[in-house]
C-alpha cells in the first residue's frame, strides 16, 4: 500500500524504555501504520526529520480481547518502530519533551 510520510508515523512514543534507547543508542520509537513496511518507515523518518537512519526494527502488537459486562470486544492492533539514527543527527520533536 502506498502511504505518504506524514501517514506512515502515527505517533512518537516517550517511554521510559525509549527515552533510555534515545540516550544510551540514538534509537527512537514511534507507533507507524500497521501496513507500514520497514522501507517505508525509514524513508518517512528521513523526509520528515531531516536525518539519516542507520537500522529499523517493527513488532506488531495483536489486539487483545476485552470484556465489558457480557458484550466481547477486541481492542484495536497496533504497531511500533524502533529507529536508530546516525549518532550525529538528533530529531527536535523528543528533545523538546
Amino acid at each position: 500500500m502506498k502511504y505518504e510520510p506524514h501517514q506512515v508515523i502515527v505517533k512518537a512514543l516517550t517511554t521510559e524504555k525509549s527515552l533510555n534507547l534515545r540516550e544510551h543508542h540514538h534509537c527512537y520509537a514511534f507507533q507507524v501504520a500497521t501496513g507500514a513496511n520497514k522501507l517505508q518507515i525509514s524513508r518517512a523518518v528521513e523526509e520528515l526529520f531531516k536525518v539519516k537512519v542507520v537500522d529499523v526494527r517493527t513488532l506488531v502488537g495483536r489486539g487483545k480481547m476485552k470484556k465489558m459486562g457480557r458484550f466481547a470486544g477486541r481492542r484495536p492492533a497496533h504497531k511500533k518502530a524502533y529507529v536508530t539514527i546516525a549518532p550525529e543527527g538528533h530529531i527536535e520533536l523528543f528533545e523538546k519533551a
